[in-house]
């Protein structure tokens, strides 16, 4: 289990191109693996039925939550230390062959899959795009953007809530991204414990739409804090909206003063443009040979 969130272990992760098949040999049932929680029935022997019992196990059991409090903190450092050496590990990896990683970030629904479909379409002979994406379950959105005309591996997380480094990196290797492309990551919709992870990304870009509310940076700050970009995306709804625009920047500018929007439709192709324009600035130089 991780210790940053309390999702699930990797057992179930799975790293698949589009056709691929999983296989399922390393499910396992984890029914058992508390068994310790039974040792507390040495309790019991103190059957005198008086109040000293009753404080004995007070106090034991208050000794016992403080232990496992700090037990808890330092697993979770481990777990982001660790990560943040991969995620390393990862940046060398893109610099090294001058690939922009993009890390896309957002609450579920908020059209990520279909601003990297427009994009594809629009960008894919200007520079080679390849993409990762990020969900709980399903094949459904690698196959979208296999159909949009790029490179994709789908990384199921099973009741993992986030991708980490090491995710990305096992990705990048199936995937072999050539020097001076883009990668998009796609990462599973979930505004809180994606903030936490760092991937090797050369930038992190928070998306968020104008049926949410403008009050989401307030909401969840980690993750507009960690981000240079914020899309605000499905604009084309917002003569049928109660949604301030001008208010949700304000509420994003607070949390971050640096951040740089982009208020686009992915849906009608309003407001595009910006965006495309942004990413070809993001192009890598491939180093000339001499």
């Amino acid at each position: 289990m991780c210790a940053t969130c309390g999702c699930e272990s990797k057992d179930e992760v799975s790293i698949l191109k589009p056709g691929e098949v999983k296989n399922q040999d390393h499910l396992h049932d984890h029914g058992h693996s508390h068994d310790h929680i039974h040792s507390h029935d040495h309790s019991h022997g103190h059957s005198h039925g008086h109040s000293h019992g009753h404080s004995h196990d007070h106090s034991h059991h208050h000794d016992h939550d403080h232990k496992s409090t700090s037990v808890t903190v330092n697993l979770e450092r481990d777990v982001l230390h660790k990560n943040d050496l991969m995620a390393e590990r990862n940046r060398g990896f893109f610099e090294a062959r001058y690939i922009t990683a993009l890390n896309l970030v957002s609450s579920p629904g908020s059209g990520k899959t279909t601003l990297l479909e427009a994009t594809i379409k629009s960008l894919k002979e200007k520079t080679p795009l390849y993409i990762i994406e990020g969900d709980q379950q399903t094949m459904n959105d690698a196959n979208r953007i296999a159909s949009a005309g790029a490179p994709v591996v789908q990384v199921n997380t099973g009741k993992g809530c986030h991708l980490d480094s090491d995710m990305i990196h096992k990705s990048i290797e199936k995937l072999n991204p050539v020097e001076g492309s883009i990668l998009f990551i796609e990462n599973v919709g979930n505004l809180v414990c994606p903030s936490m992870f760092d991937l090797g990304e050369t930038e992190r870009i928070v998306i968020m739409s104008v049926t949410e509310g403008e009050d989401k940076p307030l909401k969840y700050p980690n993750m507009f804090e960690t981000s240079q970009i914020c899309i605000i995306n499905k604009i084309d709804l917002l003569p049928y909206l109660q949604y301030d625009l001008e208010k949700a920047k304000q509420y994003a500018l607070q949390v971050n003063p640096n951040l740089t929007f982009l208020e686009v439709s992915a849906q009608t192709g309003e407001g595009l443009e910006a965006w495309f324009e942004w990413l070809k600035s993001r192009i890598p130089k491939r180093e000339k040979v001499t």
